[in-house]
């Protein structure tokens, strides 16, 4: 049989597992690994992510005594849990307070892409903060896909880690994406521009990063959080010095990171001027045409792919919290699937909410000058897997080590004007039209910081466009900053 002979298999339904198919001709045999993933297909289409309806972990008790500790997180998604995991190795004595379930905000809704291909960013980079920030930064991104690697591998993970690429794409002219590829290249980034794709449709241009990668986060991490100290339901409401109060019970530490996905402490650390938060949209579908690579749409409508056993996930729709009054995003990536896959299947559907830093780098690092034994990890825009393990390993050495040379390019103490006037202003001018609004009429107003609420009809959400803050139909606190329930 010629080398690259095309053999089809069809096969039945099964098992995850190993298996073996025999060739005649003369004799070959192939050995594969087939991922399978089980979906409840008696209640319709959900809107809980694959990650969530594909993993069960054991509920951990809430705080039930005041505490005293080297060193306490405060949240339990990937970048708490990691960052508690890495100071545990260090010896460091560390617990983990969520105020929900582990894994239970943001991180369940990923679409799990390890990658340092970060949108269009390594030009702006190099442009705004020099090509010796900018460096620092894809070491840290490329050190962060580097450990998840091990760690699956080391562990012996069933995670479903995966090797892949990850490609941006455009529908209209391939020289932004050019001029990306110079910059990687610049920087050290293996990366290629084409225009051959895997996708559905013919593009102007792409631009691959080789040796990226996607895995399965909940499985990754309810392995990594075994061995931690975890207190579920226990709600953080304020921080003193080295005094963490809960709803309870306080707990004495001498480090404190904060790793709520948006800080809820404003002052010190004024992180409500220097971001907004975004939402965007995921549909899982079956019977598409299935891809090995991962692809991110750069223009205005693009559109993102990755493939997670059978099933393909389309993402897109994505628009600052708390605009969204006309709905429909859900709608139009129905329209999208079903004209690129016609007679395609929607298994479930979910969104998710991103950090937007004014200058497009995470805050990773001191929470702010005045309190040196603070830290926090936020503003990862939509690549908070390289990003919370980047976070998880510089917080690590600034507390075992006191510094990090990774410190300067990602410091929340950064002031660069040049990267950051415009989106400064921007901001400011959001809030002051999110406090304006509705003065007159009975809107209902975040209890953050007062702004007017919007209702967000494809999530039968109240959403506040000014920091994201978020609460359901009957004013329950979905997603921070904000710390209480709407008054209703």
């Amino acid at each position: 049989m010629p080398v690259g002979t095309e053999i089809k298999i069809s096969l039945p339904e099964m098992e995850e597992g190993k298996v073996s198919f025999h060739i005649s001709e003369t004799a070959y045999r192939i050995e594969c690994t087939v991922s399978v993933y089980t979906f409840d297909r008696k209640e319709g289409v959900t809107m809980n992510s694959i990650w969530t309806m594909t993993t069960e972990t054991d509920e951990r008790q809430p705080l039930k005594k005041n505490l005293s500790v080297d060193t306490a997180v405060i949240g339990g998604g990937i970048a708490g849990v990691l960052t508690a995991h890495f100071l545990k190795q260090s010896g460091i004595e560390t617990v983990v307070l969520e105020a929900d379930r582990l894994f239970g905000g943001q991180t369940k809704n990923t679409t799990a892409k390890i990658t340092l291909q970060h949108g269009l960013i390594y030009h702006k980079l190099i442009e705004k903060v020099g090509k010796e920030r900018a460096g620092l930064y894809v070491e840290a991104n490329r050190a962060a896909i580097g450990q998840y690697r091990r760690m699956a591998e080391e562990e012996n993970m069933d995670c479903f880690f995966r090797n892949c690429n990850a490609c941006l794409y455009t529908m209209k002219d391939g020289e932004a994406l050019q001029k990306e590829e110079a910059a990687a290249r610049s920087l050290g980034i293996c990366a290629e521009y084409t225009t051959k794709t895997e996708l559905p449709f013919q593009v102007k241009g792409a631009l691959c990063y080789y040796d990226q990668a996607v895995f399965h986060p909940l499985l990754f991490l309810k392995k990594i959080a075994e061995g931690l100290t975890v207190y579920e339901n226990t709600r953080v409401v304020d921080v003193k010095g080295h005094e963490l109060i809960t709803e309870d019970y306080r707990v004495e530490a001498e480090h404190i990171v904060f790793a709520t996905h948006y800080p809820f402490i404003n002052i010190p650390g004024f992180y409500f001027l220097r971001m907004h938060q975004e939402r965007s949209y995921v549909l899982a579908l079956q019977n598409t045409r299935q891809m090995d690579n991962m692809y991110y749409g750069i223009d205005r409508d693009g559109l993102s792919f990755r493939k997670s056993g059978d099933v393909l996930l389309l993402g897109g729709g994505s628009h600052r919290t708390g605009e969204n009054k006309g709905g429909g995003k859900y709608r139009d990536l129905r329209m999208a699937a079903e004209k690129m896959f016609p007679g395609c299947r929607e298994v479930t559907r979910w969104s998710a909410q991103d950090c937007m830093p004014v200058d497009d780098i995470p805050y990773i690092g001191r929470y702010s000058a005045e309190y040196p034994d603070w830290y926090v990890a936020t503003g990862f825009r939509k690549w908070g897997m390289t990003s919370a393990m980047a976070a998880a390993m510089l917080i690590r050495e600034l507390i075992t080590e006191g510094k990090s040379r990774f410190e300067e390019v990602f410091t929340p103490q950064r002031l660069n004007l040049q990267a950051s006037a415009g989106k400064l202003a921007e901001e400011g001018m959001e809030s002051a039209k999110g406090l304006g609004k509705g003065l007159f009429t009975a809107t209902p107003r975040c209890p953050h910081m007062g702004c007017a609420l919007e209702w967000n009809p494809d999530e039968l959400s109240w959403d506040c466009p000014c920091h994201g803050s978020r609460f359901d139909s009957n004013g329950k606190l979905m997603d921070n900053p904000a710390q209480v329930d709407l008054e209703v």
